[in-house]
Protein backbone atom coordinates (compact mmCIF):
# COMPACT_ATOMS: atom_id res chain seq x y z
CA UNK A 1 0.00 0.00 0.00
CA UNK A 2 1.20 3.51 -0.73
CA UNK A 3 0.07 7.04 -0.20
CA UNK A 4 1.85 9.66 -2.91
CA UNK A 5 1.82 13.46 -2.82
CA UNK A 6 3.64 15.92 -4.96
CA UNK A 7 7.24 16.57 -3.95
CA UNK A 8 9.39 18.95 -4.43
CA UNK A 9 11.82 18.36 -7.61
CA UNK A 10 15.43 17.74 -6.74
CA UNK A 11 15.58 18.08 -3.35
CA UNK A 12 16.79 14.77 -0.86
CA UNK A 13 15.61 12.09 0.11
CA UNK A 14 15.34 10.36 3.58
CA UNK A 15 13.03 7.20 4.40
CA UNK A 16 11.94 6.57 8.00
CA UNK A 17 11.53 3.06 8.49
CA UNK A 18 8.91 2.00 11.38
CA UNK A 19 9.26 -1.20 12.26
CA UNK A 20 7.09 -3.08 14.49
CA UNK A 21 5.77 -6.10 15.68
CA UNK A 22 2.77 -6.44 12.92
CA UNK A 23 3.22 -3.82 10.35
CA UNK A 24 6.61 -2.27 8.45
CA UNK A 25 5.82 1.27 7.77
CA UNK A 26 8.25 2.77 5.39
CA UNK A 27 7.63 6.90 4.67
CA UNK A 28 9.07 9.73 3.01
CA UNK A 29 9.37 12.67 5.46
CA UNK A 30 9.43 15.94 4.33
CA UNK A 31 11.02 18.69 6.67
CA UNK A 32 8.13 19.81 8.38
CA UNK A 33 7.60 16.08 9.66
CA UNK A 34 4.41 15.71 6.76
CA UNK A 35 4.10 12.02 5.13
CA UNK A 36 4.69 12.66 1.20
CA UNK A 37 5.01 8.95 0.24
CA UNK A 38 4.33 6.07 2.05
CA UNK A 39 4.74 1.73 1.64
CA UNK A 40 3.27 -0.82 3.94
CA UNK A 41 3.91 -4.49 4.83
CA UNK A 42 3.43 -7.06 7.31
CA UNK A 43 6.25 -8.18 9.75
CA UNK A 44 6.60 -11.32 9.07
CA UNK A 45 7.24 -12.42 13.14
CA UNK A 46 9.65 -13.47 15.19
CA UNK A 47 10.11 -16.73 14.60
CA UNK A 48 10.84 -16.45 11.30
CA UNK A 49 14.99 -16.14 9.88
CA UNK A 50 16.20 -12.32 10.31
CA UNK A 51 16.81 -12.50 6.22
CA UNK A 52 12.82 -12.30 5.61
CA UNK A 53 11.90 -9.35 8.10
CA UNK A 54 14.74 -6.91 6.61
CA UNK A 55 13.29 -8.38 3.15
CA UNK A 56 9.67 -6.72 4.00
CA UNK A 57 11.74 -3.53 4.80
CA UNK A 58 14.05 -3.34 1.55
CA UNK A 59 10.80 -4.05 -0.41
CA UNK A 60 8.90 -1.24 1.64
CA UNK A 61 12.09 0.85 0.93
CA UNK A 62 12.37 0.47 -2.66
CA UNK A 63 8.21 1.62 -3.33
CA UNK A 64 9.09 4.70 -1.20
CA UNK A 65 12.13 5.59 -3.72
CA UNK A 66 10.58 4.31 -6.70
CA UNK A 67 13.80 4.55 -8.50
CA UNK A 68 15.11 7.45 -6.94
CA UNK A 69 18.58 7.87 -5.33
CA UNK A 70 18.07 7.69 -1.58
CA UNK A 71 19.82 10.31 0.79
CA UNK A 72 19.31 8.13 3.84
CA UNK A 73 16.99 5.75 5.63
CA UNK A 74 16.42 6.25 9.68
CA UNK A 75 15.14 3.17 11.14
CA UNK A 76 12.83 2.57 14.72
CA UNK A 77 13.43 -0.57 15.81
CA UNK A 78 10.85 -2.28 18.20
CA UNK A 79 13.05 -3.47 20.46
CA UNK A 80 16.22 -2.86 22.11
CA UNK A 81 19.18 -1.02 20.45
CA UNK A 82 22.59 -0.51 21.59
CA UNK A 83 24.04 3.28 22.31
CA UNK A 84 26.14 2.68 19.44
CA UNK A 85 23.09 2.82 17.50
CA UNK A 86 24.36 -0.39 15.62
CA UNK A 87 23.13 -3.44 16.88
CA UNK A 88 19.29 -4.42 17.95
CA UNK A 89 20.16 -6.44 21.08
CA UNK A 90 16.67 -7.68 22.10
CA UNK A 91 13.06 -7.62 20.24
CA UNK A 92 10.28 -9.04 22.03
CA UNK A 93 8.27 -9.42 18.64
CA UNK A 94 11.04 -9.41 15.80
CA UNK A 95 13.61 -12.35 15.62
CA UNK A 96 16.70 -9.87 15.96
CA UNK A 97 19.44 -10.50 19.11
CA UNK A 98 22.46 -8.83 19.27
CA UNK A 99 22.58 -8.21 15.47
CA UNK A 100 24.94 -5.28 13.50
CA UNK A 101 21.46 -4.32 12.06
CA UNK A 102 22.58 -0.98 11.04
CA UNK A 103 26.04 -2.09 8.80
CA UNK A 104 24.43 -4.79 7.98
CA UNK A 105 20.88 -2.58 6.02
CA UNK A 106 23.92 -0.01 4.84
CA UNK A 107 25.54 -2.49 3.09
CA UNK A 108 22.18 -3.90 1.11
CA UNK A 109 21.45 -0.71 0.53
CA UNK A 110 24.11 1.49 -0.34
CA UNK A 111 23.14 4.38 2.16
CA UNK A 112 23.74 5.70 5.46
CA UNK A 113 21.16 4.26 7.82
CA UNK A 114 20.53 5.54 11.37
CA UNK A 115 18.85 3.29 13.83
CA UNK A 116 16.79 3.80 17.31
CA UNK A 117 13.95 2.49 19.41
CA UNK A 118 10.71 2.77 17.78
CA UNK A 119 9.66 4.92 21.15
CA UNK A 120 12.92 6.73 21.00
CA UNK A 121 12.37 7.99 17.27
CA UNK A 122 8.67 8.94 18.30
CA UNK A 123 9.89 11.18 21.05
CA UNK A 124 12.45 12.88 18.60
CA UNK A 125 9.51 13.90 16.34
CA UNK A 126 7.08 14.77 19.28
CA UNK A 127 9.69 16.69 21.07
CA UNK A 128 10.74 18.79 18.14
CA UNK A 129 7.86 19.44 16.12
CA UNK A 130 5.51 17.55 18.43
CA UNK A 131 3.43 17.64 21.46
CA UNK A 132 5.91 18.05 23.55
CA UNK A 133 7.87 20.20 21.96
CA UNK A 134 8.73 23.05 24.31
CA UNK A 135 8.99 21.48 27.19
CA UNK A 136 11.84 20.26 29.27
CA UNK A 137 10.54 17.09 30.89
CA UNK A 138 8.21 14.48 29.09
CA UNK A 139 7.29 10.79 28.54
CA UNK A 140 6.34 9.46 25.74
CA UNK A 141 4.51 5.84 25.59
CA UNK A 142 3.75 4.28 22.30
CA UNK A 143 1.28 1.49 22.39
CA UNK A 144 0.56 -1.21 19.79
CA UNK A 145 1.64 -4.99 19.80
CA UNK A 146 3.23 -4.03 23.00
CA UNK A 147 4.42 -0.67 24.92
CA UNK A 148 7.42 1.41 24.09
CA UNK A 149 8.51 4.44 25.77
CA UNK A 150 11.13 7.90 25.39
CA UNK A 151 12.58 9.83 28.23
CA UNK A 152 12.97 13.49 27.98
CA UNK A 153 14.72 15.63 30.82
CA UNK A 154 15.87 18.93 30.20
CA UNK A 155 14.62 19.48 26.75
CA UNK A 156 16.64 16.20 24.79
CA UNK A 157 16.58 12.56 24.96
CA UNK A 158 18.00 10.20 27.06
CA UNK A 159 19.10 6.57 25.63
CA UNK A 160 20.41 5.73 28.81
CA UNK A 161 24.26 3.83 29.30
CA UNK A 162 23.25 1.06 27.21
CA UNK A 163 20.96 2.88 25.21
CA UNK A 164 18.11 0.91 26.33
CA UNK A 165 16.36 3.72 28.42
CA UNK A 166 12.35 4.17 28.05
CA UNK A 167 11.45 0.38 27.88
CA UNK A 168 8.48 0.63 30.26
CA UNK A 169 6.15 -1.64 28.77
CA UNK A 170 8.87 -4.90 30.82
CA UNK A 171 7.57 -2.84 33.82
CA UNK A 172 6.17 -5.90 36.24
CA UNK A 173 2.87 -4.85 37.17
CA UNK A 174 1.22 -8.07 38.15
CA UNK A 175 3.44 -10.46 39.71
CA UNK A 176 2.93 -13.84 38.34
CA UNK A 177 0.68 -11.96 35.54
CA UNK A 178 -0.05 -12.88 31.87
CA UNK A 179 3.39 -14.68 30.17
CA UNK A 180 5.00 -11.92 28.06
CA UNK A 181 7.20 -12.47 25.15
CA UNK A 182 10.51 -10.84 27.01
CA UNK A 183 10.12 -13.91 28.42
CA UNK A 184 9.01 -12.69 31.77
CA UNK A 185 5.26 -12.50 32.96
CA UNK A 186 3.29 -9.44 34.07
CA UNK A 187 5.21 -6.85 32.23
CA UNK A 188 2.84 -3.58 31.87
CA UNK A 189 2.18 -4.42 28.29
CA UNK A 190 0.67 -7.40 28.55
CA UNK A 191 -2.34 -5.52 30.32
CA UNK A 192 -1.90 -2.01 27.90
CA UNK A 193 -1.88 -2.21 24.53
CA UNK A 194 -2.88 -3.62 21.55
CA UNK A 195 -2.53 -7.20 22.06
CA UNK A 196 -4.60 -6.74 25.72
CA UNK A 197 -7.21 -4.92 23.89
CA UNK A 198 -7.23 -8.01 21.57
CA UNK A 199 -7.20 -10.43 24.60
CA UNK A 200 -9.72 -8.63 26.21
CA UNK A 201 -12.16 -8.64 23.81
CA UNK A 202 -11.88 -12.13 22.25
CA UNK A 203 -12.09 -13.83 25.88
CA UNK A 204 -15.66 -12.04 26.31
CA UNK A 205 -16.75 -13.30 23.19
CA UNK A 206 -15.20 -16.70 23.96
CA UNK A 207 -16.95 -16.97 27.32
CA UNK A 208 -20.83 -18.81 27.20
CA UNK A 209 -21.66 -15.97 29.99
CA UNK A 210 -21.60 -13.17 28.06
CA UNK A 211 -24.67 -12.79 26.36
CA UNK A 212 -24.61 -9.41 25.16
CA UNK A 213 -25.37 -8.43 21.77
CA UNK A 214 -22.10 -7.19 19.92
CA UNK A 215 -20.97 -5.42 16.55
CA UNK A 216 -17.42 -7.39 17.48
CA UNK A 217 -19.42 -10.62 16.86
CA UNK A 218 -20.54 -9.55 13.06
CA UNK A 219 -16.77 -7.68 12.62
CA UNK A 220 -14.82 -11.21 13.05
CA UNK A 221 -17.56 -13.28 11.42
CA UNK A 222 -18.56 -14.97 14.68
CA UNK A 223 -14.68 -16.14 15.07
CA UNK A 224 -13.05 -14.26 17.88
CA UNK A 225 -9.56 -15.41 16.98
CA UNK A 226 -9.92 -13.10 14.25
CA UNK A 227 -11.00 -10.00 15.76
CA UNK A 228 -8.31 -7.43 15.21
CA UNK A 229 -7.54 -4.21 17.22
CA UNK A 230 -8.99 -1.38 14.22
CA UNK A 231 -11.85 -3.57 14.77
CA UNK A 232 -12.41 -3.22 17.96
CA UNK A 233 -11.73 0.43 17.61
CA UNK A 234 -14.11 1.19 14.80
CA UNK A 235 -16.63 -0.39 16.95
CA UNK A 236 -15.74 1.56 20.33
CA UNK A 237 -16.48 4.45 17.80
CA UNK A 238 -19.95 3.31 16.72
CA UNK A 239 -21.21 2.59 20.29
CA UNK A 240 -20.11 -1.03 20.83
CA UNK A 241 -20.50 -1.51 24.72
CA UNK A 242 -18.19 -4.45 24.60
CA UNK A 243 -15.50 -2.52 22.36
CA UNK A 244 -15.57 0.63 24.85
CA UNK A 245 -15.30 -1.89 28.07
CA UNK A 246 -11.81 -3.14 26.81
CA UNK A 247 -10.64 0.09 25.39
CA UNK A 248 -12.18 0.77 29.51
CA UNK A 249 -9.85 -1.87 31.10
CA UNK A 250 -7.06 -0.85 28.62
CA UNK A 251 -6.71 2.73 29.53
CA UNK A 252 -7.17 1.80 33.02
CA UNK A 253 -3.85 -0.21 32.95
CA UNK A 254 -2.63 3.01 30.87
CA UNK A 255 -3.12 5.18 33.62
CA UNK A 256 -1.97 2.61 36.34
CA UNK A 257 1.68 2.55 34.76
CA UNK A 258 1.75 6.25 33.81
CA UNK A 259 1.11 7.12 37.48
CA UNK A 260 4.11 4.89 38.63
CA UNK A 261 6.34 7.09 35.72
CA UNK A 262 4.67 10.22 36.58
CA UNK A 263 5.81 9.28 40.12
CA UNK A 264 9.51 8.54 39.27
CA UNK A 265 9.74 11.38 36.31
CA UNK A 266 7.66 13.62 37.57
CA UNK A 267 7.53 15.16 33.89
CA UNK A 268 5.44 18.36 32.17
CA UNK A 269 3.40 16.14 29.92
CA UNK A 270 3.17 12.60 28.59
CA UNK A 271 2.16 12.12 25.12
CA UNK A 272 0.61 8.98 23.89
CA UNK A 273 0.97 7.59 20.25
CA UNK A 274 1.17 4.09 18.43
CA UNK A 275 -1.40 2.29 16.76
CA UNK A 276 -3.88 1.39 19.43
CA UNK A 277 -3.46 5.09 20.11
CA UNK A 278 -5.81 6.60 17.19
CA UNK A 279 -8.87 5.46 19.47
CA UNK A 280 -8.24 8.93 20.92
CA UNK A 281 -10.67 9.87 23.94
CA UNK A 282 -11.91 6.39 23.86
CA UNK A 283 -8.23 5.14 25.65
CA UNK A 284 -7.08 8.54 27.12
CA UNK A 285 -9.97 9.36 28.81
CA UNK A 286 -9.93 6.10 31.53
CA UNK A 287 -6.34 6.51 31.29
CA UNK A 288 -6.57 10.17 32.91
CA UNK A 289 -8.96 8.88 35.47
CA UNK A 290 -6.90 6.06 37.02
CA UNK A 291 -3.92 8.71 36.64
CA UNK A 292 -5.10 10.86 38.88
CA UNK A 293 -6.48 7.95 41.22
CA UNK A 294 -3.35 5.84 41.32
CA UNK A 295 -0.59 8.81 41.56
CA UNK A 296 0.55 9.57 45.37
CA UNK A 297 0.14 12.98 46.40
CA UNK A 298 -2.07 13.41 43.37
CA UNK A 299 -3.70 16.37 45.42
CA UNK A 300 -0.43 17.94 46.10
CA UNK A 301 0.84 18.47 42.91
CA UNK A 302 0.07 19.17 39.19
CA UNK A 303 -0.55 16.34 37.21
CA UNK A 304 0.73 16.08 33.73
CA UNK A 305 -1.53 16.39 30.65
CA UNK A 306 -2.05 12.59 29.01
CA UNK A 307 -1.90 13.73 25.63
CA UNK A 308 -1.96 12.19 22.12
CA UNK A 309 0.76 12.41 20.15
CA UNK A 310 0.40 14.89 17.10
CA UNK A 311 1.70 12.55 14.21
CA UNK A 312 0.06 9.69 16.05
CA UNK A 313 0.68 5.88 15.15
CA UNK A 314 3.16 7.62 12.39
CA UNK A 315 5.52 9.63 15.07
CA UNK A 316 7.79 6.70 14.76
CA UNK A 317 8.70 6.85 11.44
CA UNK A 318 8.69 10.93 11.41
CA UNK A 319 11.40 10.80 13.92
CA UNK A 320 13.26 8.18 12.49
CA UNK A 321 13.46 10.45 9.42
CA UNK A 322 14.42 13.50 10.80
CA UNK A 323 17.14 11.44 12.90
CA UNK A 324 18.86 10.24 9.43
CA UNK A 325 18.58 13.81 7.98
CA UNK A 326 20.34 15.11 11.15
CA UNK A 327 23.17 12.16 11.05
CA UNK A 328 23.75 12.85 7.57
CA UNK A 329 24.02 16.56 7.78
CA UNK A 330 26.27 16.15 11.11
CA UNK A 331 28.43 14.24 8.60
CA UNK A 332 28.78 17.44 6.40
Amino acid sequence: MSRNHPREHGSELFIGLDVGGSKVLAAEIDADGHLVTTALRITPGRRVPVPLVEDALTEAVDEVAAGRPISGVGLAAAGFVDAAGERVMFAPHLPWRSDPTRSRLEARWGVPVAMDNDANCAARAELALGAAAGTQSALMITLGTGIGGGLIVDGKLRRGRNGMSGEFGHMQVVPDGHPCECGRAGCWEQYASGNALVRYARSRLDSPSYTQQTSLEEACGGLPEQLTGPMIAEAGRAGDRLAQRAFTVVGEWLGVGIANLVAAFDPEVVVVGGGVSAAGDLLLDPARAALRDSLVAASEREIPDVVPARFGPEAGVVGAAAMIRDAVAARG
